[in-house]
């Protein structure tokens, strides 16, 4: 805390965001202009492909209060890239927004005055997204479903937009596992929080690099780290399984006791080896999920690394 005043660190993940990278820091400084805090404005690149690095160098020669974390590939999702920014964030509060405008700058007084209100934890609502209508429904719907599975209780149509006290970045900068799901990890440390309503924008320019397939890969990715259900659910079906093949048996016996020279049913027999095999492959994908996030816990390796970082003030790698 320099000069005695507060510290706001942003962090914003970036992936090919060249059109986004200026409007979004000429944002940040107009919304945060009223403020009295000192400003860290933490752009993470995840490898881009585009002119980014170039841009990125020049607004960290003209401010010194950008920093800019350079992965030295690109390892996945903007989920590690938040990790990183919360590892080398220096504020007494971070706040967590996407490079590509959709979480509008302009809501961030909002998410402060939540703060110095109190709450360790202000993370937006998404009251209203703008896309289109499929798109809409299936976060709808994924929201409500991951509610209902997770062990802890995660607010709806919350993303990673929000603001973090000094408090909790520090607890989720410490966790050890490797695959990290910010608003997953943000809910379980718990403190004090609250969400504040916004209307999520269509990205500022430049297309999208995700698709259907890769939500639902994410979408997964949540499911497996922050529920047991699916476990569960293999219990069940596994007992019903087992009560359909011994009314199988049942009604097979009284078949032959009724008529011993009925038809040995080989359509019934090849129907249920169908089933019983669907049932096990289901069961042993499900297992096979959570064993694979076991077995990249197990070795260990490092979520990300940098290969450079600008205007870095200590000068250390933290993985």
């Amino acid at each position: 805390m320099a000069n005695g005043k507060r510290k706001i660190s942003t962090i914003s993940a970036c992936y090919n965001e060249a059109r986004n990278i200026k409007p979004l820091y000429e944002r940040l400084i107009k919304a945060l202009g009223n403020f009295s805090y000192e400003l860290e404005i933490i752009f993470v690149d995840n490898s881009s492909t585009d002119n980014s690095e170039e841009i990125f160098r020049g607004l960290a020669e003209k401010d010194k209060r950008v920093k800019v974390l350079f992965m030295s590939r690109n390892f996945g999702g903007p989920q590690t890239s938040y990790f990183a920014g919360l590892q080398y964030c220096s504020g007494d509060a971070a706040i967590l927004l996407d490079g590509d405008l959709q979480d509008p700058p302009e809501v961030i007084p909002e998410l402060i005055k939540k703060w110095e209100e109190g709450y360790d934890v202000v993370y937006g609502i998404r009251a209203k997204r703008k896309a289109k209508i499929l798109k809409r429904l299936f976060y709808k719907l994924f929201y409500r479903v991951f509610k209902k599975l997770a062990y802890i209780d995660i607010p709806l149509d919350a993303g990673e937009f929000g603001l973090m006290d000094r408090k909790v970045v520090n607890e989720i900068a410490d966790f050890s596992e490797n695959e990290v799901l910010v608003r997953g990890l943000r809910a379980f440390v718990g403190f004090k929080q609250v969400g504040v309503e916004y209307v999520r924008d269509d990205r500022n320019a430049g297309s999208s690099t995700t698709s259907f397939w890769q939500d639902l890969k994410w979408a997964k990715k949540f499911i497996i780290n922050f529920s047991y259900k699916p476990l569960e659910w293999i219990s069940y079906v596994a007992f019903f399984a087992f009560l359909i093949s011994c009314t199988g048996i049942l009604l097979n016996f009284v078949l032959y006791l009724s008529n011993p020279y009925s038809p040995p049913g080989i359509p019934t027999i090849i129907f249920a080896i169908f089933f019983f095999g669907a049932v096990q492959l289901l069961s042993l994908s499900i297992i096979g999920e959570y064993l694979s996030k076991v077995l990249q816990e197990v070795k260990n390796r490092p979520r990300y690394i940098l290969k450079e970082i600008l205007n870095d003030e200590r000068n250390k790698n933290k993985k």
